[in-house]
């Protein structure tokens, strides 16, 4: 008899909105992940649980050695106590009580083989054997995992005290990773935003994510990944390195939250049918360099080992209980991500209350992708957040920008030696100042002039909804942004931890209505926009640019061809499966008719 996890997590949302997130479900068994980029905001985080539990807090500074690191350490130290500790008096509760430990069981998915077994221990009458029983199904609890989250390419190479730029060592993701690797946590670092070099090669200073003598990894890896060619690409660099990939963990281009990777085309459905199909490589492919590097170190793999496969995952846009169906049966995912819904859920995230009504009354329109993020990449937004607000008053009072606090996306070098953030209020005013004095006409400077202004302080804003939420600040102290998936225009209030557990595994009523548009559907037409947004701004006479364009289109229509043959199939559950193949057949005539109006890029 052995422990089944739930077949879904939690990913990580924005820097604020699951920073606390396994204190609240890792005790219900419910794994999640926290976002490592902003030591800051996880130090102010600290000191307040530190409070909340009787914990010893001593501030790390910001100009302390290795602070970043440290910060990092010092916080999940602090969130693995907590969740041991209330984990702990969860699974010492009575059984056959209305308490946490009936909530722990009641949650897990009906396919549990832990769920059986405890089924199974409510129908036995008070016995020796039932004794048993009950102590033997305490000891198989297991809490949810604690995660981390590191955005691979934001990896600043900062000065030390005497102007000099410090060691690789000392980089934002080398130390974010240190952070992780040197805490107690036994969880995952979620890799995201692509190949970086120098952080994959860092990772094999640490030993605890390379095999014990027993066969177990102390800590694992969590790639995230666009496509399978991807997923080859980096498992095969740290393969090389003894490094293993313990999931990979595939998300949806466009439809998901926050920033928005956009594949070249190829729709979630068509990408998860090639994982299903080529899974084996995964394996295949990595372990011989895997025991090649085992064997120059003069280690030995554990055979017990070789029987595990990496775990292939998917998250972005799910929404019904059928849609999680397909994703495990279809194409079977190993488990599945939920995310934005899990903003309506107070149990589970920390969102600030005006922040919370806003999601609840968000309809399609306010769901959008938009410039607000200073990487340059499309950010998945709501329309009348109080980022937003905050960035319009300043920009009125003739004040745009922000006075940038943290840096962590300071990148630009347009104007400055030194990279400085596009949303700093230094950038906006020598860019503004440059759109005044260019012979744009009033329309093109009105637009350069929205796109710069649209640009807002991620690093701050992200998180200041946990802090007030937490009571840590006020409101109105900090301007409060977040990242939703389009998918919350769907789930319009807020919802029990158990209520949305029930929703994903299809135990009730259905939390959104019956014509809620396929997540396929609403990935196809959130590409054929993204198309068109791009058409706009490829010159026609650059031959690269348009080659991209046109392999974007051939891939849609590839995909789109597919998406028809699954809405001709059966339905799992409650998919509107309808909604896809009308989707198809609009999305195609958008697509046609908007090369027929661009001939040149035909």
């Amino acid at each position: 008899m052995t422990t089944l996890a739930h077949t879904f997590h939690i990913p990580v949302m924005g820097t604020g909105h699951s920073i606390d997130t396994p204190i609240r479900v890792a005790p219900f068994g419910i794994d999640s992940v926290i976002s490592i980029v902003d030591d800051l905001l996880v130090e102010r985080i600290r000191k307040y649980y530190a409070g909340e539990y009787g914990l010893p807090f001593e501030s790390i500074p910001r100009s302390a050695e290795d602070g970043r690191a440290k910060r990092i350490t010092a916080y999940l130290n602090t969130v693995d106590e907590i969740v041991r500790h209330k984990f702990e008096t969860l699974r010492n509760e009575p059984f056959f009580s209305e308490n946490d430990k009936a909530k722990y069981f009641e949650m897990l998915p009906d396919s549990s083989t832990l769920k059986n077994a405890w089924e199974q221990l409510k129908a036995m009458a008070p016995s020796v054997d039932r004794e048993a029983m009950e102590q033997k199904l305490s000891a198989m609890m297991r809490p949810g995992a604690i995660d981390v989250n590191i955005m691979t390419k934001l990896d600043r190479l900062l000065n030390g005290s005497g102007g000099q730029p410090m060691s690789a060592e000392f980089s934002d993701a080398n130390a974010a990773f240190r952070g992780f690797a040197m805490s107690t946590v036994r969880g995952s670092v979620v890799l995201s935003a692509g190949f970086n070099p120098r952080l994959f090669g860092y990772m094999g200073e640490f030993r605890d994510f390379y095999r014990d003598a027993a066969g177990d990894l102390k800590k694992k890896i969590i790639l995230k990944v666009s496509d399978f060619r991807s997923a080859l690409i980096q498992g095969k660099f740290l393969a090389k390195k003894g490094i293993e990939i313990s999931e990979f963990r595939i998300e949806s281009g466009l439809n998901c939250g926050g920033h928005a990777f956009a594949s070249d085309g190829q729709l979630l459905p068509y990408i998860l049918r090639e994982f299903h199909e080529k899974k084996e490589q995964l394996t295949s492919t990595f372990q011989p360099l895997i025991d090649s590097f085992y064997d120059s170190m003069g280690w030995e793999y554990p055979e017990p080992a070789r029987s595990e496969q990496p775990l292939v995952t998917v998250q972005g846009g799910i929404g019904t209980p059928g849609e999680n169906e397909r994703m495990l049966k279809e194409y079977g995912m190993d488990r599945t991500g939920w995310g934005t819904p899990f903003l309506l859920v107070p149990e589970a995230t920390p969102v600030d209350a005006p922040t919370l009504e806003l999601l609840k009354k968000a309809g399609e329109e306010d769901l959008y992708l938009s410039g607000a993020s200073p990487l340059g990449v499309p950010f998945n937004n709501i329309r009348g957040s109080g980022s937003q607000e905050w960035m319009k008053e300043q920009a009125a009072k003739g004040k745009p920008g922000s006075k940038c606090p943290k840096g962590f996306l300071q990148f630009n070098t347009e104007f400055t030696e030194d990279p400085i953030c596009t949303a700093s209020a230094e950038y906006q005013v020598l860019k503004l100042a440059e759109i005044d004095r260019s012979g744009l006409d009033e329309a093109e400077r009105h637009k350069s002039r929205g796109e710069v202004l649209e640009k807002a302080c991620l690093c701050s804003h992200l998180g200041n909804g946990s802090l007030i939420a937490l009571g840590i600040i006020e409101e109105g102290r900090g301007p409060q942004a977040i990242c939703p998936g389009p998918n919350l225009a769907w789930f319009d209030r807020t919802y029990s931890l158990r209520e949305m557990v029930d929703h994903i595994y299809g135990r009730g009523p259905s939390l959104v209505p019956a014509h809620r548009p396929h997540m396929f559907a609403k990935e196809m037409s959130m590409y054929v926009d993204y198309i068109a947004q791009q058409m706009t701004i490829t010159d026609p006479d650059d031959p690269k640019a348009v080659k991209r364009i046109r392999t974007l289109r051939d891939n849609l229509i590839e995909s789109m061809d597919y998406c028809a043959e699954i809405a001709a199939g059966k339905a799992y559950g409650d998919e509107n499966l309808a909604s896809l193949a009308e989707a198809v057949k609009t999305e195609r005539a958008r697509l046609d008719a908007l090369f027929a109006s661009e001939s040149e890029l035909a």
